[in-house]
This record gives structure tokens, sequence and C-alpha cells, in this order.
């Protein structure tokens, strides 16, 4: 006779201890199971009643786990993960599949290909997800992503280079026009410079004058690539950028090239996947995909 779960606690209140365990917080757990807060802190004293122990210390602005409670939540996420698992194996869904991107990545390389892709891969139901923040592919069903930065990105994940980061210095050809060659640094200290979150012109600067110390006093400030991209094209200033990101606009002519020399930074584009992705053929065909598309670019 197979043995029974009568001494099981609530699954609801798993549940809920399961999400409170990760934000150590009510009002965030709450957000994300869409319920109150007040009922978040219901089911976790109803939890540790039915225990008979404290899951939790209550801090002022926060709460922390106790030994026995940071062991238990070890245990019911594993729980949880192969309920999970066991369910999408019941019911799988293999042609879905979500890719996480940065938002300069998604607008300024990927959206031009997905037409591209469309067409080699139409049973592949891809969903972009535009978000600069690491991402937790189970918890969050991100299969793969793509980031900027150096490895390592957290354990149990596999890395791939998809491009170093160069950096180039582009503006609208009116703008050169206007304010002349800024190779020259009289003519440089014109420009205004459009910053983004990498935070790179001061690198950029010495490296294109080694021997002067410019001190600009015209600066905008965009906390991404895209918006820079998008000042420079309407004649706002200099970006630094990628120049895997703009070369439909070199193409066009709505940026040039405002140096002539390219700047090598050590990072680069990365795509980042777990090491058991639960859709093992959508993932290796996309990450195939995006690998051939940046050689396509060389």
């Amino acid at each position: 006779m197979q043995p029974g779960f009568n001494e099981l606690p609530s699954l609801n209140a798993l549940r809920v201890f399961e999400v409170v365990t990760r934000h150590l917080n009510f009002r965030l757990a709450a957000e994300e199971l869409g319920v109150t807060q007040g009922a978040v802190a219901q089911h976790i004293r109803g939890l540790e009643a039915s225990l008979g122990m404290k899951l939790f210390e209550r801090l002022p602005r926060t709460l922390t786990l106790t030994s026995a409670g940071a062991g238990y939540a070890v245990s019911i996420r594993q729980a949880f993960e192969l309920i999970d698992e066991a369910t999408r194996t019941l019911k799988p869904e293999p042609n879905h599949l979500t890719l996480s991107v940065t938002p300069t990545f998604a607008s300024r390389w990927m959206l031009p290909r997905l037409p591209a892709f469309t067409a080699a891969w139409p049973d592949i139901d891809l969903r972009v997800l535009a978000s600069e923040r690491l991402v937790r592919f189970h918890h969050e069903g991100v299969d793969l992503a793509v980031r900027y930065g150096r490895p390592p990105f957290g354990s149990g994940v596999e890395v791939t280079l998809l491009f170093s980061q160069q950096v180039l210095a582009v503006a609208s050809p009116a703008l050169l026009a206007q304010l002349g060659d800024p190779q020259q640094d009289e003519h440089c200290q014109r420009y205004p410079l459009l910053h983004d979150g990498h935070h790179l012109w001061p690198a950029f600067l010495a490296f294109m004058f080694p021997q002067k110390s410019l001190q600009h006093q015209h600066h905008l400030r965009f906390n991404q690539t895209a918006l820079a991209l998008e000042a420079a094209i309407s004649g706002q200033g200099i970006a630094l950028t990628s120049p895997h990101f703009v070369q439909n606009d070199l193409a066009s002519g709505r940026l040039v090239p405002a140096f002539s020399r390219v700047m090598t930074v050590d990072a680069g584009w990365y795509l980042v996947a777990p090491q058991h992705p639960r859709r093992q053929a959508p993932v290796a065909a996309v990450r195939q995909w995006l690998i051939d598309q940046v050689n396509q670019d060389i």
C-alpha cells in the first residue's frame, strides 16, 4: 500500500512560503502572487503553526529565515521545481520560447532581424522580453538570455560569446558639417556628448586624446544606448555604441563615424542559457540562429 500524504501542510501555504523566501518581504510576495499582504502573512502564520516552529524572524523592515526555515526553503523549492518539470513533461510546449535581451539589443539588433527569424523558424513562438537585469531562468519562465558584461553570469548556466564590445562614436552627418571634425580637440569640445548606462566617454576621450585632458561642458545622459542613438540621429550630439547596433543607420547615412578609430573594451555580449533547458530543441535552434546572424555581420 502506498503511503499517503496526510501530514502535508497546505500546498497554498507552501507556495506562499516559497515566494516569501525569495523576496523576504510580505508586500513584494503579495504583489507577485496577486493577493493582499495580510493574506500572505496569514498563510505564513498558519504554516508555522502547523509545523510548530518559526520559519522567519520578523525585523523592522525585512524578514530573515531562521536556520530551520532556510533548510526547509531549499527542499520546498526543489519540490516545486519537480512538480513544474513533471507538469511540463505531461503538457509540453516545445515551440514556445522566451528570450530575454537588453532593451538596446532588442531595439537595435533583434527587432530588424525578427522577420528573418520568423521565416527560418515559423513553428517557434518566440517571445522577446526586454530587461537589463539578470534573470532566474526557471522561476521567471525564461529559456535563453543575451547579456552584456563579463562572465561568470552565475552558476548552472552555459555562456557563449556573441561578439566582443567595440566602441564606435557616431553622429549625424549634418552635425559634423556644422561643428567640424571632432578628431581635432578644439572642435571636439563643441559637441554634446551623449552618455548611456555604460559610462564609456571618459575612457574613449582618453583613448582618442591620450596627451590631453579634455574638460567637456556639454553632456546629455540617458540610461540606455538606444536612447542615446536616437538623440544622435536627431543631431543632438555624439553617441558611443557597438558597430553591431548601427549597421542600418550607417548604411542609410543617418549616422556616420565621428572618429576614425574604434576602442575595444574588455566586455562583450553573451548568450546565457541554463545547463538543462526545459525546451532543448527550440533553445538550440534559437541559439544557433543568433550565432549565425552575428557571423553574417562580420
